[in-house]
């Protein structure tokens, strides 16, 4: 993309913009905003730009527009699909969003946040908590990720079952747009039938559009009782014949259900030895349960027990372990949450953030795991995730003996493998992580050209200098 006139005179007018302080050009103080999260990629920018506000973002973004030069937001960095850094033409301007860190409102008698896009999702969480109120969005990096990230990319969690993704969690929005413009859509509204839903062309499309900076969040009563349950369970098919028990006897009460590979559970034993190990038997696979309720603690204690007691009797599960405090609790969850750590800690694995139809999970491991295995033999299979949701984590690692670096090579044929097999179920290739720059290219594999050609339409109405976030999605 070349300059406009403009382009010399960027940077001091940025600068003026925001403080000295906060524009930042020093290789090493920028570093840490052009690598990806799992450092595998590293980009190159003319400056990273750290606005106070929403005045702020607009007038960086309107003098981008007028430079011509494009722009990558960026929230907590833990995004997985390379969506929120810059490529390495060093053009861009990296927009961090975390001095945007505020909650303006909470309103418990509508039930609603508002809150700044560069607030981390645990203080949006302890202020809802706070408030006598839930916010329902949980994942594992809450302690670093941003909502605007979560809204940018749709982010799911362990509570989509119950509550949904970040999509059905957000009510409104105020965004700058690419022109520098403020459309305040900051409505705690939840039904508002004047026109087209604007709001849901932001979310999800990873800052490809605009600019998030604020965003109305649903809050909901804080359950009166949690109750967790690992469960053991014969196969994946035994999963969903367990799903389907839950769902029949708990209703609404069923919030989480992850599941995980005995090889899953094997790596963390090996990885965090420290950390709880419930049976003493292995088992092919396993079910993290979570039920919430707002009736009482027995109440809800009752309904888990004779709900997994069903699955025993009726030889659904194998074997089941019931927390029966707080402390236990976290540590069936710390074994399901340590997995992507614990593949990390081993070593480079190739992944995938799937989403099937729940009826064809079972049948999609068994031919993809089959397939694999006949391309590359040995290699290592590590599948966990919200089954409830059908949202799987499809990761493979490397043979034993085998050097990562050298299977990491082979990336392209194991990802034609999955995602051949995921397009046959109708399934998707991108569940909740998006598609950044990583996934870019395998979009039009697997969506029909029309539907590219209408978000293309959708891109050049609302982005027509092709600044935000290039050489994302499309």
């Amino acid at each position: 993309m070349t300059d406009s006139p403009l382009g010399h005179e960027l940077l001091p007018t940025l600068r003026a913009l925001v403080g000295e302080a906060h524009l930042v050009t020093d290789p090493p103080a920028m570093a840490s905003y052009l690598a990806d999260w799992r450092g595998r990629f590293t980009g190159r920018a003319r400056a990273v730009v750290l606005p106070a506000d929403t005045h702020e973002v607009a007038k960086v973004v309107a003098t981008c527009a007028a430079a011509r030069v494009p722009i990558v937001p960026q929230g907590g960095r833990t995004g997985l699909v390379l969506g929120s850094v810059p490529d390495t033409s060093g053009t861009a301007i990296v927009l961090s969003l975390r001095r945007l860190n505020r909650i303006r409102d909470i309103d418990p008698a509508n039930r609603t946040m508002t809150v700044e896009a560069g607030c981390i999702l645990a203080d949006i969480q302890e202020a809802a908590s706070g408030a006598g109120m839930l916010f329902p969005l949980s994942l594992a990096a809450e302690g670093s990720c941003t909502i605007g990230g979560n809204l940018s990319t749709n982010a799911g969690g362990t509570a989509v079952l119950r509550y949904g993704n970040t999509r059905e969690l957000c009510l409104g929005l105020e965004v700058v747009t690419a022109q520098g413009q403020v459309w305040d859509g900051l409505r705690a509204l939840r039904k508002d039938n004047t026109g087209y839903a604007l709001r849901e062309l932001f979310i999800g499309a990873e800052g490809t559009l605009g600019v998030i900076t604020a965003a109305v969040l649903k809050l909901y009563p804080q359950p009166r009782a949690a109750l967790t349950a690992l469960v053991a369970l014969d196969s994946p098919a035994g999963a969903l014949d367990l799903l389907s028990l839950l769902q029949q006897r708990c209703g609404a009460a069923l919030t989480g259900f992850e599941l995980m590979s005995d090889f899953c559970l094997r790596l963390v034993a090996r990885q965090f030895p420290d950390l709880p190990r419930p049976f003493a038997t292995h088992y092919p696979q396993y079910a993290l349960v979570e039920l919430s309720s707002n009736d009482s603690e027995d109440g809800a204690a009752e309904l888990v027990e004779s709900s997994v007691g069903a699955a025993l009797d009726a030889g659904v599960a194998l074997d089941a372990v019931l927390a029966t405090s707080v402390a236990q609790s976290l540590g069936l969850w710390k074994l399901r949450e340590h997995i992507p750590l614990a593949q990390a800690a081993a070593g480079k694995n190739i992944k995938h953030d799937i989403s099937l139809p729940v009826s064809s999970i079972p049948a999609f491991l068994e031919r993809t795991d089959a397939a694999l295995q006949a391309a590359f033999p040995g290699c290592q299979v590590v599948c966990f995730g919200h089954l409830g949701d059908g949202n799987l984590h499809y990761n493979v690692a490397p043979p034993e003996g085998i050097g990562h670096d050298s299977f990491l090579a082979h990336q392209d044929a194991v990802n034609r493998i999955v995602h051949d097999s995921v397009a046959a179920t109708r399934g998707s290739i991108s569940a909740e992580h998006g598609v950044g720059a990583l996934k870019r290219d395998e979009l039009p594999r697997y969506k029909p050209a029309v539907e590219l050609d209408m978000m293309r339409a959708i891109k050049a109405a609302l982005d027509p200098l092709g600044i935000m976030n290039p050489g994302k999605i499309l």
